[in-house]
């Protein structure tokens, strides 16, 4: 099993408290000889506001000595997980988590902004203090 993220537990109380229902902790992608984990997968439910998508998601905290670094990694691994979703398990939406400082500090670079639009990047923001999902960004 992968190791958790550091946020994990904030954003998957951030999804519940959001009203979705955790499927899976991990979700695990399988295709041919790979096996590889994103950290969540989630639905909601009929009566909700998004009801009936289901998620996979990838959180990514952004601690590392370097947000480019970071950033190419996470850019890097959605991708990966993107394609194999759309072989293996195309009711799925894939996104991305961050943190709300991450999104305030460097997601909201003009230069970031731009690379996340073109490469059809989904992702929200989380508030890991108070476990609340900010905004969601398609």
């Amino acid at each position: 099993m992968p190791a958790k993220d550091l946020y994990h537990d904030a954003v998957k109380a951030a999804l519940i408290k959001d009203g979705w229902v955790i499927l899976a902790d991990p979700y695990r992608i399988q295709y041919k000889d790979l096996d590889l984990y994103a950290d969540l997968a989630a639905e909601q439910p009929i009566a909700a506001e998004r009801a009936g998508q289901k998620i996979v998601v990838e959180i990514k905290s952004f601690v590392g000595r370097s947000l480019i670094t970071d950033f190419h990694l996470a850019v890097g691994q959605y991708k990966v997980y993107q394609v194999l979703l759309q072989e293996t398990a195309s009711e799925y939406d894939l996104y991305l988590a961050i943190d709300d400082m991450t999104y305030h500090n460097f997601f909201s670079r003009e230069g970031v902004e731009f690379l996340v639009r073109s490469s059809q990047i989904r992702f929200f923001v989380v508030n890991i203090d108070e476990q609340e999902i900010i905004q969601w960004i398609n």
